[in-house]
């Protein structure tokens, strides 16, 4: 049976590492938000935090609307160019969140336990 080692987690979703008995499996990263999972590289998941970057910047004129929240869905690419999410402003922001504070602790990680250590 596969344990998990959680890497981050908000009120969406969670970012693990998957671990095979007693070795950890940090070569990719399970994002699963919603009802989906995503196995990504960090490369790979740099790259989704682009295309959120990228998101944010083509509905930025929504973001002073009333109707924001109401609005139903805005187009989220992916790194996976057969796969686009609809997803409402809250969801968006959500996932960024997910994304940025699982790359923020991967990036602390190797820090800490790589070239800070003295």
């Amino acid at each position: 049976m596969h344990d998990i080692k959680t890497i981050y987690q908000n009120h969406l979703g969670t970012s693990f590492y998957w671990k095979k008995g007693e070795q950890l499996l940090s070569d990719r990263i399970q994002i699963i938000f919603k009802d989906m999972g995503f196995y990504y590289t960090t490369q790979e998941l740099q790259l989704f935090a682009n295309c959120i970057q990228d998101s944010f910047e083509n509905n930025k004129s929504c973001m002073n609307c009333e109707f924001q929240q109401q609005c139903q869905r805005f187009l989220l690419k992916t790194p996976n160019s057969q796969i686009d999410l609809a997803v409402t402003m809250t969801e968006l922001s959500a996932v960024k969140d997910l994304v940025m504070g699982t790359l923020f602790t991967i990036n602390l990680e190797k820090y800490v336990y790589g070239e800070g250590l003295n």
